[in-house]
C-alpha cells in the first residue's frame, strides 16, 4: 500500500508539473483559433528610470522577462500578430524629448525572433512620453476589417510630457482603433495605479511572482474564448421569452456588432453565444418596444448569464364579419408617449411587453383607446365592428364634409370628393353632412343631412 500511495502522488505531482499546464496551452490554443485575428502591440518602457532596482533585479530586467514571455505564450497562438512600440530608448533624461517614441517591429506574421532580439537590445535612457505613444500606436495598426486590435503597455512610470493617457486611450477606443489596453505597472505606486487605471485594466507587477501571475492574466485574457447566454426574463424571472431578435453593439464605439435570432437550444435553455471579453456591450432585445441594456461586461474564461427583463403579452385584433376594409390597422404607442411603436394590421396577434399602450385605429371614423393593458402570457382582444358602405351621389358640385356627434360636440370624420361618385367604408353609427354648393356664395344656403350607417349594408345619399 505504501508503494501505491507514492506511486500516486508521483503522478499527481506529474500532472501538475507537466499535463495540466500542456492542457491549458492547448484549451487556449483552441480557443484563440476559433476567433478572428488578433493584432497586440506591446508598447515597452526603455526610459531612465527603468534602471532602479526591483526585487534582486533592475526594472528594466523585469520588464524583458516579461515582454520575452509574453512574446513567446503569445507566438503559439494562430491568428496572432505582435508589434512592438518602444518609448525612452533614443535620447538621454538631459534632453527631455517627449517624441521619443517609435515603432521598432511593425506587425508581420511569425516575427517573435525580431521581436525578442530587439526587446533584449534595448538601454533605458530618456523620458516617458506614454500619451504620445498612444497617439502614435493609431499608425501601427494596419486598416484592416475585422481584426482584434490590443495594446499592452509595460511601464514603470508616470507620464512626463503633455498629454493625457486617459482621454487619449478612450477616445481612440471609441474610434475602434483598439480594445481596451491592459497596463501592467513594475515598481508602481497607489498613485501610478490611480493615473492609469482609466486609460485600461491595470495590473501591478512589483516582485517576480506578481509578474508571473500578470504574464499569465493577460495572455488568458487576450485570448481565452469567453461564453454567455441571454436569458429573456419574463415577470417571474423565469428565462422562457424567447424567438425575438437581437442587436449586439460596442459599447464604446456604438458599432454593430452581431444580429442574432434568440432561441432555445437542446436542453431548452437560451443557446450560448461566444462574444469578446475585451469589449463593453450594448444589447437591444427587438421586443415592442426594444428593450436595452447597456455596458455589459463579461467575465473571462466564464460562462456569463446575461439577464434581461422582457415580459410579454399578446395584443389581438378582431375585426368581425366578412369585412369590407381592404387593410385597416391600429397605430400603436406606449401610454402617454408620443412615438408610435407599431402599426399593426387587423386579425392578427402580436406579442409587446407588457405594460399600457394608447392605440388610434385608423378606420372612419379613427376609433382611440387609452391604457389598453397587456399582461404577462396573456392576450388582450380588441374586436370593432364590421364597417358599412356609404354610396354618396351627386348632381352638383357641392363643399361638404361628414361629422359625428360626441359628447355633445360635432367632430369632422371625413371630407367628400369632388367626384360625383363616390363610395366610403364607415363604421357603424349616426352622421351629420354639411355641406353647401360650391358656387354659392351665401352661408345660409348650408344644407344637413343626417343618415346611419350600419354593418354590411350599403346607405345611399343622393345630393
Amino acid at each position: 500500500m505504501p508503494h501505491n500511495r507514492n506511486m500516486h502522488k508521483t503522478f499527481v505531482h506529474y500532472m501538475k508539473t507537466f499535463i495540466l499546464p500542456i492542457l491549458l496551452l492547448l484549451a487556449l490554443e483552441g480557443a484563440a483559433q476559433t476567433t478572428q485575428k488578433t493584432r497586440i502591440l506591446i508598447i515597452f518602457d526603455a526610459s531612465g528610470s527603468m534602471t532602479s532596482t526591483l526585487d534582486k533585479s533592475t526594472r528594466i530586467q523585469v520588464a524583458k522577462r516579461m515582454a520575452l514571455k509574453m512574446i513567446d505564450s503569445f507566438s503559439s497562438f494562430k491568428n496572432v500578430e505582435l508589434a512592438l512600440r518602444v518609448y525612452g530608448h533614443q535620447k538621454t533624461v538631459d534632453q527631455k524629448d517627449c517624441k521619443d517614441s517609435r515603432l521598432e517591429v511593425p506587425f508581420s506574421p511569425n516575427n517573435h525572433i525580431i521581436l525578442k532580439k530587439k526587446v533584449n537590445s534595448l538601454i533605458p535612457k530618456g523620458w516617458t512620453p506614454i500619451a504620445y505613444s498612444l497617439q502614435e500606436s493609431e499608425k501601427d495598426f494596419p486598416q484592416e476589417a475585422g481584426v482584434r486590435n490590443l495594446i499592452i503597455i509595460i511601464t514603470d512610470g508616470l507620464e512626463e510630457c503633455t498629454g493625457d493617457p486617459c482621454a487619449i486611450s478612450q477616445a481612440l477606443q471609441k474610434k475602434g482603433i483598439f480594445l481596451k489596453p491592459f497596463i501592467v505597472g513594475i515598481g508602481s505606486t497607489d498613485q501610478f495605479k490611480l493615473s492609469f487605471n482609466c486609460a485600461g485594466t491595470y495590473y501591478d507587477a512589483n516582485t517576480e511572482k506578481d509578474f508571473n501571475n500578470v504574464v499569465g492574466v493577460v495572455i488568458s485574457q487576450a485570448m481565452n474564448a469567453t461564453s454567455c447566454q441571454i436569458n429573456l426574463l419574463d415577470k417571474q424571472i423565469r428565462p422562457i421569452e424567447t424567438d425575438v431578435a437581437m442587436s449586439i453593439y460596442d459599447a464604446n464605439t456604438k458599432k454593430l456588432l452581431h444580429n442574432f435570432d434568440h432561441t432555445m437550444n437542446g436542453r431548452g435553455v437560451p443557446d450560448t453565444l461566444f462574444l469578446d471579453p475585451m469589449r463593453k456591450y450594448d444589447i437591444v432585445v427587438h421586443t415592442m418596444p426594444p428593450v436595452t441594456k447597456s455596458n455589459v461586461e463579461l467575465v473571462v474564461g466564464k460562462h456569463n448569464i446575461i439577464a434581461i427583463d422582457v415580459p410579454q403579452g399578446n395584443i389581438e385584433l378582431i375585426s368581425k364579419g366578412l369585412t369590407n376594409y381592404l387593410e385597416v390597422k391600429a397605430v400603436v404607442k406606449v401610454h402617454k408617449k408620443s412615438k408610435t411603436i407599431n402599426a399593426q394590421t387587423f386579425n392578427t396577434n402580436k406579442r409587446y411587453i407588457t405594460g399600457a399602450y394608447d392605440l388610434e385605429i385608423l378606420t372612419t371614423p379613427r376609433i382611440y383607446m387609452d391604457s389598453v393593458v397587456v399582461d404577462q402570457n396573456k392576450t388582450t382582444e380588441i374586436t370593432i365592428a364590421q364597417p358599412g358602405r356609404l354610396q354618396i351621389n351627386k348632381k352638383r358640385d357641392l363643399v361638404a364634409a361628414i361629422y359625428q356627434m360626441q359628447n355633445g360636440k360635432v367632430e369632422w370624420v371625413c371630407d367628400i370628393s369632388d367626384a360625383f361618385f363616390q363610395t366610403i367604408i364607415m363604421q357603424p353609427g349616426k352622421y351629420i353632412l354639411i355641406a353647401r354648393s360650391k358656387p354659392e356664395t351665401r352661408t345660409i344656403y348650408t344644407f344637413e343631412k343626417e343618415f346611419i350607417i350600419t354593418s354590411a349594408t350599403t346607405s345611399e345619399l343622393n345630393l
